[in-house]
């Protein structure tokens, strides 16, 4: 199985020559270390230290030469499956609050992940031409750690940056369930997977170099980069409403205020509303030239926090704890959880309270 290389082993040095060259970003990825043990997803590559598919690395190497950034964009960057739906549609109602009413707003009619297009995985097409024609200020989203945005595109200027993880227990799980709806016929056993979750080897991973990053942009640089948890809008939606209208510079007025607009916003954003909405319960495959979308119902299952011990035995859940531990040590972060999970079929309960 493959292991990651050492540094200047992951094609670093290749992507100087790349550009020096103009080799294209198909060439370039034909040279770099690959792994064909996630079966579900297909082979990845290893580059810049961070394993990614073939094709996503493709569109990634082609953003950082197509993408403009501007002074005013927001970035919101998430680990997958921690609650993108959710801070698309939460940041769109914020920042778009002026323009649309409750009762016709375009989150009852349109996904989520329509409203806010991917820069690594925008399409049908997938071309950035019309990422580069939207209007400002854009609101963008990616999965693509911080060392491989587009250049200029990290916080600077008056540019934000909002990032949203999740204990990885919980990550692993949605993830799990998410691929083995998207790929047919290549389901992967969870033991397998958890495997090459733990190793790192998995898509966008491994994920705690990429919880660092943000993490530490964010320590670094507190007024562009906002560090979120999914656990942290489970807890108090409406006070991470409140929080990510201050840090997008558009905080709620006194008469918003004593409307509820924050109570609104949450309301209209929340798991709950975004799933019961048709628009969301469509199970169609969408299907462009040869690329292969999500159905909108693929992307809403439980978000339960907590839900790994429905899959995981705790054997597995102290582990994974135990790695994240050590690969956060001395960073500040940490993953401090304070409720009880219950075991199918034991009388035992696991409490995930890290320091």
């Amino acid at each position: 199985m493959a292991q990651p290389p050492s540094k200047g082993e992951d094609g670093g040095a290749a992507m100087s020559s790349a550009q020096s060259k103009s080799i294209s970003p198909k060439d370039l990825i034909s040279t770099l270390p690959t792994s064909s043990d996630d079966r579900c997803s297909g082979p990845l590559v290893l580059y810049k230290n961070y394993w990614l598919r073939f094709t996503v690395l493709e569109r990634i190497l082609l953003a950082q030469v197509t993408m403009k950034p501007r002074d005013d964009d927001i970035i919101l960057a998430t680990q997958p499956k921690s609650g993108t739906t959710w801070l698309k549609a939460v940041a769109f109602a914020i920042t778009n609050r002026g323009r649309y009413g409750f009762g016709d707003h375009p989150l009852l009619t349109q996904h989520p992940q329509h409203l806010v297009p991917s820069i690594e995985l925008h399409g049908p097409g997938r071309d950035h031409t019309d990422l580069n024609a939207l209007a400002s200020p854009r609101l963008l989203s990616t999965h693509i750690p911080m060392s491989l945005l587009p250049p200029e595109m990290t916080p600077s200027s008056g540019r934000r940056v909002v990032y949203l993880c999740r204990d990885p227990k919980d990550t692993f799980v949605s993830r799990w369930h998410f691929d083995n709806k998207i790929f047919h016929g290549s389901a992967m056993e969870l033991d397998k997977a958890y495997d090459l979750f733990c190793r790192g080897l998995s898509p966008y991973g491994p994920f705690w170099e990429k919880y660092l990053e943000y993490w530490k942009a964010s320590l670094a640089t507190p007024d562009k980069v906002l560090f979120l948890k999914y656990e942290e809008i489970k807890e108090d939606s409406v006070g991470v409403v409140r929080k990510l209208a201050v840090f997008l510079g558009v905080p709620f007025s006194q008469e918003e205020e004593s409307s509820r607009v924050p109570e609104e916003v949450a309301r209209v954003c929340s798991f709950e509303t975004l799933r019961s909405l048709q628009v969301n319960q469509v199970s169609v495959v969408n299907e462009h030239g040869n690329h292969r979308f999500p159905a909108n119902s693929a992307f809403f299952r439980k978000g339960q926090v907590g839900d790994w011990a429905n899959h995981m035995s705790r054997e597995m859940g102290e582990k994974m704890d135990q790695i994240t531990k050590e690969k956060l040590k001395g960073s500040g972060l940490a993953f401090s959880f304070a409720f009880l999970v219950s075991f199918p079929h034991s009388s035992v309960s696991y409490s995930d309270i890290s320091d």
